[in-house]
């Protein structure tokens, strides 16, 4: 079964408040799973990789042997396809896990979109940081 994961993370303040949202459709386009969670203090972009991670684990959960991921962070999305280094030590760990659950699924594969063609994924990242106390 191929998914489509949809993601966001996100941080009020860098680092502060974080959250993030996850949004699983199948080839067709029907919604199968969301995932929206607080982080508590995290950057920017340890959400967005929490926020692949958690959508992946739910992908292979529902026995994916292949995800399109679509992000809005040029950052995780460069480094995930190994068109840039991962030289941060707090990315590089969360870096191995993504690559771990990958390694469970089969075909995993990245594409860029802008923030504007993630409005879902990035409605539950904030509803996380709400709920978290992020206002």
């Amino acid at each position: 079964m191929k998914c489509i994961l949809r993601t966001d993370g996100g941080a009020r303040g860098n680092p502060g408040p974080a959250g993030i949202g996850a949004v699983i459709e199948s080839e067709t386009g029907e919604v199968l799973e969301t995932v929206s969670k607080y982080l508590g203090v995290k950057t920017n972009n340890q959400a967005e990789y929490q926020a692949v991670i958690e959508g992946l684990r739910k992908c292979k959960e529902l026995g994916a042997t292949a995800v399109h991921v679509y992000a809005d962070s040029e950052l995780l999305v460069n480094q995930a396809n190994g068109d840039y280094k991962v030289k941060n030590d707090g990315l590089k760990t969360l870096f191995q896990e993504m690559k771990n659950i990958e390694s469970h699924i089969g075909a995993v594969r990245y594409e860029h979109v802008r923030r504007e063609k993630n409005l879902a994924a990035d409605k539950l990242a904030n509803e996380a940081m709400d709920l978290g106390g992020g206002a």
